[in-house]
């Protein structure tokens, strides 16, 4: 999650704005970047305990740390909470899940070789505290009681809020890792497609990268409980979108959607402010409870688009929110999956032929079932595995007519092989898990703290 803005930026006065902020992400194809986002679990070798944000072995430890590579620290009063080099920064969850907030890069190639150094420096702050981090959905032995917060204002706020609204938002909060990318648009209307498309696949991607069968030390029935948490997070802010499906989506659309979606806070003076269930249509009339009399500035806006969590978001980009954390690998893979359905034109249109005929019902069904079964969820007449496997294919073309290649000459597509073997095997990521929990593991979850470390 963000940082606290450095500039709130102009006064916003009317829904215009609003919607000239969305449209102002438009680029032309050759601007078209890459953010890969990905989140993990730090933790003591010892005894696998989640760490603390304070202590000799504690996340300020590792964040000062990192500042021995050239990361410039980002202040919340007195607390590191960020840290930003050359357009990436790393942040922290309410759980001290650490996240890499990538820069902008022109390929996929770029962002493996990111992902690598950024765990390479991780490695070394970690191992002489005898501390190590992995790549999960759901934090697999640990209860929600167990695990510290960190001094981040907006967590308390959300803390605080989320039990009003479901069962396991603290969970969400606490408890879950997940790895994202950024993608861009060219023009509303190509934007409108990417949604569409992307939206509608997000499940396979669930599928694909599904990697939480674990709570606190036993199977939870699920293969992305990660994936299940978010639909009994939240109503007003998660879940199946349907109008981006209907005539008349757009930018406007989406505003109109952002502004129903209830506030949490608002960032004023190095100090959040509890608006926690208030109205930003009211807060653009100058009407906001929390600051009566006072307008939006444009960061305030840009905070709010932030605290809503559908699986795929609209920002001044598009953001893919579907998957589990996972290895390292999967960090590369799954950035190359989104880039190559929606980076070509040829693959983008043959993305949009796969889903354009699925109807709402099937969108929610496969968001109800996929967290449970993954490639085995039955879907038109086959499995889900079919779907994934088309998807990858498509993905693999678009790679390679964009054409970008490394120094060995190689285009992107490489970064798939994952996916196939996959979807070769019908298998993803959590049922090796519970394989290993079932048979060498005899039955316990402390291996994996050892074998699924960077």
């Amino acid at each position: 999650m963000s940082a606290p803005p450095q500039s709130q930026g102009e006064t916003l006065t009317d829904k215009a704005q609003l919607v000239a902020y969305l449209e102002a992400g438009c680029k032309p194809p050759e601007d078209w970047r890459i953010g890969t986002e990905h989140e993990k679990f730090c933790y003591t070798r010892e005894d696998f305990r989640p760490l603390p944000y304070d202590g000799e072995r504690g996340i300020r430890a590792l964040l000062t740390g990192l500042q021995s590579f050239g990361w410039q620290p980002v202040m919340e009063g007195e607390n590191v909470i960020a840290l930003t080099q050359d357009g990436a920064s790393v942040s922290l969850e309410p759980g001290g899940q650490f996240e890499l907030s990538g820069a902008p890069l022109e390929s996929i190639h770029d962002t493996c070789s990111e992902v690598q150094t950024h765990l390479h420096q991780i490695k070394e702050v970690t191992e002489p505290l005898q501390v190590a981090a992995m790549g999960l959905g759901f934090q697999p032995k640990w209860a929600r009681a167990d695990i510290p917060w960190m001094p981040k204002g907006r967590y308390k706020i959300m803390g605080d809020y989320m039990p009003t609204k479901g069962s396991l938002g603290l969970d969400m909060m606490l408890r879950t890792c997940t790895v994202q990318v950024n993608l861009d648009f060219q023009s509303e209307a190509d934007m409108v497609k990417k949604f569409r498309a992307s939206l509608a696949l997000q499940p396979v991607a669930t599928a694909l990268f599904a990697n939480s069968p674990f709570t606190e030390g036993k199977p939870n029935g699920f293969l992305s409980y990660r994936s299940h948490i978010w639909t009994d997070t939240d109503p007003d802010r998660c879940g199946v979108l349907p109008f981006v499906f209907e005539d008349g989506m757009g930018f406007e659309r989406y505003v109109d959607h952002v502004l129903d979606v209830p506030m949490y806070f608002v960032y004023r003076d190095g100090h959040y402010i509890d608006a926690s269930g208030q109205s930003f249509r009211d807060f653009l009339d100058g009407r906001l409870p929390a600051l009566p009399g006072e307008k939006p500035k444009v960061g305030d806006w840009a905070d709010h688009l932030s605290t809503l969590f559908p699986e795929v978001r609209l920002k001044r980009f598009l953001e893919m929110r579907g998957a589990d954390g996972g290895p390292w690998k999967s960090l590369c893979a799954m950035p190359a999956f989104w880039v190559g359905l929606l980076y070509d034109q040829t693959a983008l249109d043959a993305a949009w032929d796969l889903v354009k005929d699925w109807t709402l019902e099937d969108h929610e069904y496969l968001r109800a079932e996929v967290p449970r079964q993954a490639l085995h969820t039955p879907f038109h007449g086959k499995t889900l595995n079919a779907v994934a496997q088309q998807a990858i294919e498509i993905a693999a073309q678009g790679l390679k007519a964009r054409n970008r290649l490394d120094d060995q000459g190689d285009n992107e597509s490489h970064f798939l092989a994952l996916l196939r073997s996959r979807v070769e095997r019908e298998k993803c990521p959590a049922e090796y898990l519970l394989d290993d929990f079932h048979g060498r593991w005899g039955g316990s979850i402390d291996p994996i703290f050892t074998e699924c470390a960077y």
